[in-house]
């Protein structure tokens, strides 16, 4: 078991002492593809996993979810969150196991998910106090100083409901003077590109697992392509993500900083439960 840079009340602890200036944007990842992103004191959870659901449910199969990294954080213990992400409807994305304790300790939270997927999510969560706010790649949502906007995803394809509503979506999100990607998984589609030429991301934070058939699940971008991904839109930082979480559907990261380095794009590999730190004076840490 891959054990956490940081977790429970050490990693709290270092939530705690994060500034809570403009000039600083706060990132911590918390394994798979859940980040949590806190700028002037709100907070922004992507994506979070963090219960054990996916390995006690294929426990029993042809296809078990052996559990990799430990969990950094019992989600009832993380609070001051008023906006979630969820990309796509499956469970390390959509976890009814991290949700429901999550809306118990921050009741009212926003869920922003793909329309399409709603109704699932809404059985998924039960009766908790959630708002749920439909996102596509036609839908931004103005929060005082927060934007968040939805992009496309291919996973594997694009796929769209009879209103013309992603089943999958990426998301933009402004706060302050910074500016984040965060692409639930996909490929590479260039309406992707051409969105993100769009806006100056100071990160990006991209899945590098790969697409391999055999795995029999809907894949993502590889390492070279999450490198190729952020050079191409111009992004300030680039992090890798959704990777070993899962023994059956991982790569390490080498390849992903290798592509970085020959790109001269600036990336950062982070530890579960580990901070970033971007500061508008100064320039992002490189590889």
């Amino acid at each position: 078991m891959i054990t956490a840079f940081q977790k429970d009340e050490a990693l709290l602890a270092d939530m705690e002492a994060a500034t809570l200036d403009e000039d600083t944007l706060h990132v911590w990842w918390l394994g798979q593809s859940g980040f949590l992103v806190q700028w002037a004191g709100e907070r922004l959870l992507f994506d979070p996993y963090l219960s054990d659901s996916l390995t006690e449910k294929y426990a029993a199969t042809d296809k078990p979810h052996v559990r990799m990294t430990e969990r950094c954080i019992d989600p009832r213990r993380l609070t001051g969150i008023s906006r979630v992400t969820a990309s796509h409807v499956h469970t390390d994305h959509l976890d009814g196991a991290t949700l429901v304790p999550l809306a118990e300790a921050n009741p009212g939270f926003r869920l922003y998910l793909p329309h399409p997927i709603i109704p699932e999510a809404q059985r998924r969560l039960g009766d908790s106090p959630v708002t749920y706010c439909g996102m596509g790649d036609r839908d931004v949502y103005f929060e005082g100083r927060w934007e968040l906007r939805g992009v496309i995803a291919k996973h594997n394809e694009v796929l769209r409901d009879e209103a013309g509503n992603c089943h999958c979506t990426g998301f933009l999100v402004k706060c302050g003077p910074f500016t984040i990607y965060h692409s639930g998984d996909t490929l590479w589609h260039d309406d992707i590109v051409k969105m993100l030429r769009q806006h100056a991301c100071d990160v990006m934070l991209l899945p590098i697992n790969g697409n391999r058939p055999e795995r029999r699940v809907a894949g993502n971008l590889n390492g070279t392509e999450a490198a190729a991904l952020a050079k191409a839109g111009g992004a300030g930082l680039v992090v890798p993500c959704h990777y070993e979480m899962f023994e059956f559907n991982t790569e390490t990261p080498e390849e992903f900083v290798g592509a970085c380095e020959r790109l001269e794009q600036p990336c950062r590999v982070m530890r579960c439960g580990e901070r970033l730190e971007v500061r508008r004076s100064a320039a992002t840490a490189a590889c």
